[in-house]
Protein backbone atom coordinates (compact mmCIF):
# COMPACT_ATOMS: atom_id res chain seq x y z
CA UNK A 1 0.00 0.00 0.00
CA UNK A 2 2.70 2.39 1.15
CA UNK A 3 4.15 1.73 -2.73
CA UNK A 4 1.08 2.88 -3.97
CA UNK A 5 1.31 6.28 -2.25
CA UNK A 6 4.64 6.71 -2.94
CA UNK A 7 4.42 6.57 -6.51
CA UNK A 8 1.22 8.68 -6.64
CA UNK A 9 2.82 11.62 -4.61
CA UNK A 10 6.15 10.88 -7.58
CA UNK A 11 3.30 11.65 -9.85
CA UNK A 12 1.30 14.35 -7.44
CA UNK A 13 5.40 15.92 -7.49
CA UNK A 14 6.17 15.82 -11.07
CA UNK A 15 2.67 17.27 -11.98
CA UNK A 16 2.80 20.25 -10.00
CA UNK A 17 6.80 20.71 -11.16
CA UNK A 18 5.32 20.79 -15.15
CA UNK A 19 2.40 23.06 -14.02
CA UNK A 20 5.31 25.42 -12.31
CA UNK A 21 7.35 24.88 -15.31
CA UNK A 22 4.70 25.80 -17.51
CA UNK A 23 4.01 28.95 -15.63
CA UNK A 24 7.51 30.48 -15.23
CA UNK A 25 7.82 29.90 -19.14
CA UNK A 26 4.44 31.33 -19.66
CA UNK A 27 5.28 34.63 -17.54
CA UNK A 28 8.90 35.21 -19.48
CA UNK A 29 6.92 37.37 -22.32
CA UNK A 30 5.29 39.86 -19.76
CA UNK A 31 8.52 39.71 -18.08
CA UNK A 32 10.37 40.51 -20.80
CA UNK A 33 8.30 43.64 -21.80
CA UNK A 34 7.92 44.94 -18.73
CA UNK A 35 11.89 44.97 -18.49
CA UNK A 36 12.26 46.52 -21.92
CA UNK A 37 9.77 49.19 -21.37
CA UNK A 38 10.36 49.89 -17.49
CA UNK A 39 14.02 49.21 -17.10
CA UNK A 40 14.99 50.26 -20.29
CA UNK A 41 12.67 52.51 -22.07
CA UNK A 42 12.03 50.66 -25.15
CA UNK A 43 8.46 50.39 -26.01
CA UNK A 44 7.57 47.06 -28.01
CA UNK A 45 4.87 46.76 -30.11
CA UNK A 46 1.84 45.55 -29.55
CA UNK A 47 0.56 44.60 -32.69
CA UNK A 48 -0.62 46.35 -35.81
CA UNK A 49 -1.90 49.80 -34.95
CA UNK A 50 -4.82 51.31 -36.61
CA UNK A 51 -3.71 54.15 -38.73
CA UNK A 52 -6.84 56.43 -37.02
CA UNK A 53 -4.80 56.04 -33.81
CA UNK A 54 -2.26 58.35 -34.53
CA UNK A 55 -3.02 62.40 -35.20
CA UNK A 56 -3.95 63.24 -38.08
CA UNK A 57 -2.87 67.10 -38.22
CA UNK A 58 0.85 66.35 -38.61
CA UNK A 59 1.91 69.86 -39.61
CA UNK A 60 5.21 70.29 -41.85
CA UNK A 61 7.61 68.46 -39.64
CA UNK A 62 10.11 65.89 -41.09
CA UNK A 63 12.68 63.10 -40.10
CA UNK A 64 14.83 60.47 -41.67
CA UNK A 65 14.15 57.38 -41.24
CA UNK A 66 16.82 54.75 -41.99
CA UNK A 67 16.59 51.20 -42.75
CA UNK A 68 18.76 48.06 -41.76
CA UNK A 69 18.04 44.46 -41.34
CA UNK A 70 20.22 41.29 -40.94
CA UNK A 71 19.71 37.60 -40.03
CA UNK A 72 21.30 35.38 -37.12
CA UNK A 73 24.24 33.38 -38.04
CA UNK A 74 21.63 30.00 -37.90
CA UNK A 75 19.26 30.94 -40.17
CA UNK A 76 20.44 30.57 -44.13
CA UNK A 77 18.33 33.57 -45.57
CA UNK A 78 19.67 36.61 -47.15
CA UNK A 79 17.67 39.81 -45.78
CA UNK A 80 18.32 43.45 -46.24
CA UNK A 81 15.99 46.52 -46.85
CA UNK A 82 15.44 47.57 -50.50
CA UNK A 83 16.00 51.23 -49.37
CA UNK A 84 18.39 52.51 -47.37
CA UNK A 85 17.04 55.77 -46.30
CA UNK A 86 13.56 57.51 -46.43
CA UNK A 87 12.20 61.42 -45.49
CA UNK A 88 8.67 60.60 -44.12
CA UNK A 89 6.49 63.66 -42.45
CA UNK A 90 5.14 63.13 -39.21
CA UNK A 91 1.59 61.44 -38.95
CA UNK A 92 1.82 60.50 -42.40
CA UNK A 93 1.98 56.70 -43.39
CA UNK A 94 4.53 55.33 -45.50
CA UNK A 95 5.56 51.79 -46.97
CA UNK A 96 9.24 50.64 -46.95
CA UNK A 97 10.37 47.23 -48.34
CA UNK A 98 12.93 44.54 -47.11
CA UNK A 99 13.64 41.76 -49.36
CA UNK A 100 14.17 38.07 -48.10
CA UNK A 101 15.61 34.58 -49.83
CA UNK A 102 16.08 31.11 -48.07
CA UNK A 103 19.19 30.11 -49.58
CA UNK A 104 18.74 26.67 -47.39
CA UNK A 105 17.96 23.80 -50.03
CA UNK A 106 14.48 23.31 -47.78
CA UNK A 107 11.39 25.32 -45.72
CA UNK A 108 12.73 27.17 -43.02
CA UNK A 109 10.57 29.04 -40.72
CA UNK A 110 11.63 32.62 -39.58
CA UNK A 111 10.66 35.09 -37.01
CA UNK A 112 11.97 38.40 -37.18
CA UNK A 113 12.38 40.94 -34.51
CA UNK A 114 12.21 44.54 -34.65
CA UNK A 115 14.28 47.56 -32.70
CA UNK A 116 13.61 51.35 -33.21
CA UNK A 117 16.69 53.58 -32.25
CA UNK A 118 17.09 56.30 -30.80
CA UNK A 119 15.00 54.09 -27.84
CA UNK A 120 12.98 57.09 -26.44
CA UNK A 121 11.99 57.08 -30.41
CA UNK A 122 10.60 53.91 -29.95
CA UNK A 123 6.96 55.45 -28.38
CA UNK A 124 6.31 57.46 -31.26
CA UNK A 125 7.25 54.87 -34.51
CA UNK A 126 3.81 52.86 -34.69
CA UNK A 127 4.02 49.97 -36.92
CA UNK A 128 0.28 49.89 -38.59
CA UNK A 129 1.10 45.92 -40.83
CA UNK A 130 4.23 44.36 -40.58
CA UNK A 131 6.07 41.18 -41.61
CA UNK A 132 7.16 41.16 -38.19
CA UNK A 133 3.65 40.37 -36.71
CA UNK A 134 3.76 36.54 -37.60
CA UNK A 135 6.35 34.06 -38.47
CA UNK A 136 7.57 33.87 -42.18
CA UNK A 137 8.28 30.63 -44.06
CA UNK A 138 10.42 30.57 -47.25
CA UNK A 139 10.65 27.36 -49.86
CA UNK A 140 13.70 26.23 -50.10
CA UNK A 141 15.40 29.10 -52.60
CA UNK A 142 11.96 31.12 -52.23
CA UNK A 143 12.71 34.80 -52.35
CA UNK A 144 10.18 37.41 -51.29
CA UNK A 145 9.53 41.33 -50.97
CA UNK A 146 8.10 41.97 -47.08
CA UNK A 147 6.64 45.11 -46.99
CA UNK A 148 6.54 47.14 -43.94
CA UNK A 149 3.49 49.95 -42.97
CA UNK A 150 4.41 52.50 -40.27
CA UNK A 151 3.81 56.29 -38.99
CA UNK A 152 6.10 58.65 -37.08
CA UNK A 153 3.59 60.32 -34.56
CA UNK A 154 3.92 64.11 -34.65
CA UNK A 155 4.24 64.11 -30.67
CA UNK A 156 7.74 62.90 -31.49
CA UNK A 157 10.31 64.41 -29.56
CA UNK A 158 11.85 68.04 -31.24
CA UNK A 159 15.28 66.27 -30.74
CA UNK A 160 14.75 63.31 -32.58
CA UNK A 161 15.68 64.25 -36.79
CA UNK A 162 16.97 60.53 -37.56
CA UNK A 163 15.38 56.79 -36.37
CA UNK A 164 16.78 53.64 -37.62
CA UNK A 165 14.41 50.86 -38.04
CA UNK A 166 16.11 47.59 -37.75
CA UNK A 167 14.84 44.25 -37.92
CA UNK A 168 16.80 40.94 -37.49
CA UNK A 169 15.70 37.37 -38.43
CA UNK A 170 15.96 34.18 -36.62
CA UNK A 171 15.57 30.73 -37.24
CA UNK A 172 12.18 29.60 -35.43
CA UNK A 173 13.21 26.04 -34.56
CA UNK A 174 9.87 24.95 -33.32
CA UNK A 175 8.05 25.60 -36.00
CA UNK A 176 10.85 24.48 -38.75
CA UNK A 177 10.80 21.20 -36.89
CA UNK A 178 7.00 21.08 -37.22
CA UNK A 179 7.03 22.03 -40.95
CA UNK A 180 9.99 19.69 -41.22
CA UNK A 181 7.70 16.82 -39.54
CA UNK A 182 4.83 17.55 -41.75
CA UNK A 183 6.61 17.23 -44.53
CA UNK A 184 8.21 14.23 -43.72
CA UNK A 185 4.39 12.84 -43.24
CA UNK A 186 3.35 13.99 -46.30
CA UNK A 187 6.36 11.47 -47.82
CA UNK A 188 5.35 8.61 -46.17
CA UNK A 189 1.80 9.09 -46.77
CA UNK A 190 2.49 9.27 -50.30
CA UNK A 191 5.26 6.30 -50.48
CA UNK A 192 4.29 2.66 -52.09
Amino acid sequence: MSDNRARDFGVFKLACVSLAAFGFAFSLVPLYRIACEKVFGVRLEQGPVAASQVQADAGARWVTVQFDGGVNSRLPWQFQPEQRTMRVQLGKQYEATYFARNTADRSIVGSAVPSVAPARASGYFSKTECFCFTAQTLAAGEARDMPVRFIVDPALPEGVKTITLSYTFYKNDAQTAALGAAAGADVAHTAP
